[in-house]
């Protein structure tokens, strides 16, 4: 007893604050700075969370509702504290209007989320909202939708992708059958194409042949409907001659004028090959210092594609093609045929007015060709390649012409080239969402051709490509359609646009700088190698190109070889 006693007189003589354990104080501010007190009953969930107390109070929950009680935080029920002082004017104002804003006035600038489709500005299609103007249903291009007026990522339209499986598989046959003896030299995938720039100048003239009528203004009219001109087949001769056994261009390596050689149709689809779709092949053959881009015989280069890039193209037998006449070989036959007789008959074949070039058609021999000479100037143009000084290379292309038209009030003659595009059924497999040109060419011709510039890129590029090589002044394009989409032998022409070149060139977003890059790349890869041939190859089913060396003569074996079993199937259809 003695000892508690003793205990008790010890503490109560200790001062206060020596002993174990924090001061004791009633102050309720730490510098100045109030704190909250510490409470076993306050959790650790987040640190310093002051505005949890509001939350939970404005989802009318309770601040220590067992479902949220592991994130109610530490000092919370004294979070008030901290709370700002009111402003001491904050009673002079006064509440104007308590109706609340629409939520569907802005999301962003000006768009709104309609039945109409995300994105889509107003209810209706032709509603003006914020500052994005007009936004019309048939198609205005904005981010998110298609040149066809289509959502790639909204709740309409067919989404990208979307039912890819059920295509059918595009198994294409190469143009040329790959040797085992040939030599793989390069892979060059479109991408790294794409990346290939070089700036050449814009050629001069060396030597030009053939002649040039005139082209017919009647067709630039707008034909009255149902009476618009057939196309009618004109016999006129017409030649594709390939860069080695042109005499004019042997005569031109003969002088060393130049170090590439090649022919408008050839380089128009090396220029354009990022484009391109359908397997094709050039045969470069170096000569020494000299390189050489041939075609061969039939060559798939010859004849003119129809709607090679568009997403649904056209279907071969192979594939699942019901219709014969709508398959890419027939079609490509019946747009080569439009474009050779389109060409003859809308220039005036008067032998008074037609300009003479300074030497005759090269190629035309008349003791032995019965048809006349179609309406044909043969340039051939000089372009500088060259990178440094020290190593110079120059091009040497030859162009074609078509015709010659009469320059404004009596300007100086414009060089004309022209093609046709043709409409084979713009509701059949294949038409890649063309309209109907009989209905649509005239009001809405601007969708008319973004429609073909989409299905028909590459053809388009390599047409205005040879015609920024030949240095014309107007490119003429007519708008040709069958009589009836199940028959492929009767056309009409519905009419005749022309552009200048270069501004179409703009429109398509097409660069020549890199087309001469991927000529000059070519070429190194060709003249760094021994002399010898080569086979550029595009091939049937990729974005690749590949270059292969083969055997000298490896070409004319072949030909004799497929003459022999030619020979061999006559003999037995005779037996």
């Amino acid at each position: 007893m003695a000892d508690s006693l003793d205990y008790v007189k010890i503490c109560e003589s200790c001062p206060p604050g020596d002993g174990w354990g924090p001061s004791v104080t009633t102050e309720t501010t730490l510098n100045g700075i109030p704190y909250a007190p510490f409470s076993k009953g306050d959790k650790l969930g987040r640190m310093a969370d002051w505005t949890a107390e509001g939350k939970d109070r404005d989802r009318g929950r309770s601040q220590y509702n067992r479902n949220y009680r592991d994130q109610q935080a530490y000092g919370a029920s004294h979070a008030i504290t901290f709370n700002a002082p009111p402003a001491e004017d904050e009673s002079t104002f006064s509440l104007v209007s308590n109706t609340r804003d629409s939520t569907k006035s802005r999301f962003g600038r000006g768009a709104v989320f309609t039945r109409g489709g995300r994105g889509q500005r107003g209810g209706r299609g032709d509603t003006r909202g914020g500052r994005g103007g007009q936004f019309q249903r048939s198609g205005a291009s904005r981010q998110g939708y298609d040149r066809g007026g289509r959502s790639n990522t909204g709740a309409r339209g067919r989404r990208f992708g979307w039912k890819d499986y059920d295509k059918p598989a595009r198994n294409r046959d190469a143009s040329i059958n790959i040797k085992a003896d040939w030599e793989l030299l390069e892979e060059i995938d479109f991408n790294r194409l794409a990346k290939l720039n070089l700036d050449a100048d814009e050629g001069e003239d060396l030597e030009d042949y053939g002649f040039l009528y005139y082209y017919d203004r009647s067709f630039d009219k707008q034909p009255v409907k149902g009476a618009e001109k057939k196309l009618t087949a004109i016999d006129r001769a017409a030649y594709n001659v390939t860069t080695s056994s042109d005499p004019v261009i042997q005569e031109l390596a003969e002088k060393d004028v130049a170090t590439i050689f090649a022919t408008d149709t050839i380089l128009s689809m090396l220029m354009c090959s990022p484009r391109s779709v359908y397997p094709w092949d050039i045969v470069i053959v170096r000569q020494g210092n000299k390189i050489f881009l041939d075609k061969r015989d039939n060559a798939t280069l010859d004849m003119v594609t129809v709607n090679e890039n568009a997403a649904d193209a056209p279907l071969d037998a192979a594939d699942g093609g019901k219709d014969s006449i709508n398959q890419p070989p027939a079609l490509a036959e019946e747009a080569t045929y439009i474009n050779h007789n389109f060409a003859n008959q809308v220039v005036n074949e008067s032998e008074t007015s037609k300009v003479n070039m300074s030497q005759a058609n090269p190629f035309y021999n008349s003791s032995e060709d019965t048809d006349p000479p179609a309406s044909k100037a043969y340039k051939y143009r000089k372009f500088d390649l060259s990178t440094n000084e020290e190593e110079p290379v120059y091009l040497v292309v030859r162009t074609e012409v078509d015709a010659v038209q009469k320059g404004a009030a009596g300007g100086e003659d414009q060089l004309v080239t022209i093609r046709a595009l043709n409409e084979f059924d713009s509701k059949a497999q294949g038409s890649g969402g063309a309209l109907d040109w009989r209905s649509k060419l005239v009001t809405q011709r601007g969708a008319v051709v973004a429609t073909e510039m989409k299905n028909n890129s590459c053809k388009l590029a390599r047409w205005t490509v040879q015609s920024i090589l030949s240095k014309s002044d107007i490119m003429k394009l007519g708008f040709v359609s069958r009589v009836n989409p199940r028959s492929n032998d009767k056309h009409v022409i519905l009419g005749v646009v022309g552009w200048k070149p270069r501004d179409f060139a703009n429109q398509m977003n097409l660069s020549l700088s890199n087309g001469w890059g991927i000529v000059r790349t070519i070429a190194d890869m060709c003249l760094k190698r021994e002399e010898g041939k080569f086979v550029l190859v595009k091939d049937p089913n990729k974005s690749i190109l590949r270059l292969y060396e083969v055997p000298a003569g490896s070409f004319d074996e072949e030909d004799d070889h497929e003459d022999e079993q030619e020979g061999e199937e006559e003999a037995e259809d005779n037996e």
